[in-house]
């Protein structure tokens, strides 16, 4: 009896501990169901934002970045207003414009000869008929207006030296290399063909504060400093500025004054520059002449 009763509890203890495993396997599986399903839908949200946001390659900043740098402008075109004679010099093609830029590396055509030469009804320093009495129409008509206004303000001022041939000026060039040297006189006098006077747009005006001279110390008289202040309301500049020699090639002349038209006049004064820096050239004072 005892015999068949251990045996029957032995069977129960083994269907229990049977049960037991079953009950555990089955947990385990489900469990195993419940992460599988979770890592699937885990995967596929991974896989749908890499479509989304596509992978940056290695080794880059995921950091946000500014945005790239405009790109550089592009080269300024060949400049059009000059041609290059055979014997390499730079030869102005717009010489009959009045903004027209003439300096020691843009020369004037040495037959070139405005056509609208007029004398302007101004006061003169000297008497008498002579060329560089001369200026073109739309310059003599604006000289007309600035000494009206001088005269108004109490100012006396007169004109000294208008239009000059390449001719002409050649001869004022020699003569200056041979009583001052070369080099002071590349400083104070124009090469031929690349004076202002050529174009008929320039005028020196002095008073008899410097006893209608062209000297330095015009530019601190009253009537130096009120040319100064309103040439360019009339559509003149001193073209020839003090602190600018290295830019012009010239010295100071306070007295030298070159018609450019009145907007022009008044964008170059209210910047303080000089044509060259506004039209982007500077020129070195130095340097030999062709």
């Amino acid at each position: 009896m005892e015999v068949q009763q251990r045996r029957m509890y032995t069977k129960f203890i083994g269907r229990g501990a049977a049960a037991i495993l079953l009950c555990i396997s089955v947990s385990a599986c489900g469990t195993n169901k419940q992460e599988a399903v979770s890592t699937g839908v885990n995967e596929q949200a991974q896989i749908k934002q890499s479509i989304q946001q596509p992978e940056k390659p290695r080794g880059e900043d995921n950091t946000r970045k500014s945005p790239p740098p405009p790109p550089a402008p592009a080269s300024k075109e060949k400049d059009k207003t000059v041609s290059i004679d055979g014997n390499g010099k730079a030869i102005v093609t717009n010489a009959s414009s009045i903004t027209v830029l003439v300096n020691k590396k843009r020369n004037l055509p040495a037959d070139y000869e405005p056509n609208d030469l007029v004398v302007p009804n101004v006061a003169f320093s000297f008497a008498g008929n002579s060329p560089k009495k001369q200026l073109r129409r739309p310059a003599a008509r604006a000289l007309e207006k600035l000494f009206a206004q001088a005269k108004k303000d109490n100012i006396d001022i007169k004109a000294v030296s208008g239009y000059r041939s390449y001719s002409t000026q050649k001869t004022i060039f020699n003569r200056n290399t041979k009583t001052k040297g070369k080099e002071v006189a590349n400083r104070t006098s124009a090469y031929p063909g690349q004076s202002e006077h050529q174009t008929g747009l320039a005028m020196d005006v002095s008073s008899a504060s410097v006893s209608y001279g062209l000297e330095q110390k015009f530019g601190d008289t009253k009537e130096g400093k009120w040319l100064a202040k309103n040439a360019p309301a009339f559509g003149f500049i001193i073209r020839y500025p003090k602190g600018k020699e290295a830019i012009t090639g010239y010295s100071y002349e306070p007295w030298h004054i070159r018609y450019v038209g009145k907007d022009l006049a008044q964008a170059v004064a209210e910047r303080s520059v000089t044509l060259e820096e506004y039209f982007g050239e500077a020129v070195p004072v130095k340097g030999k002449q062709k």
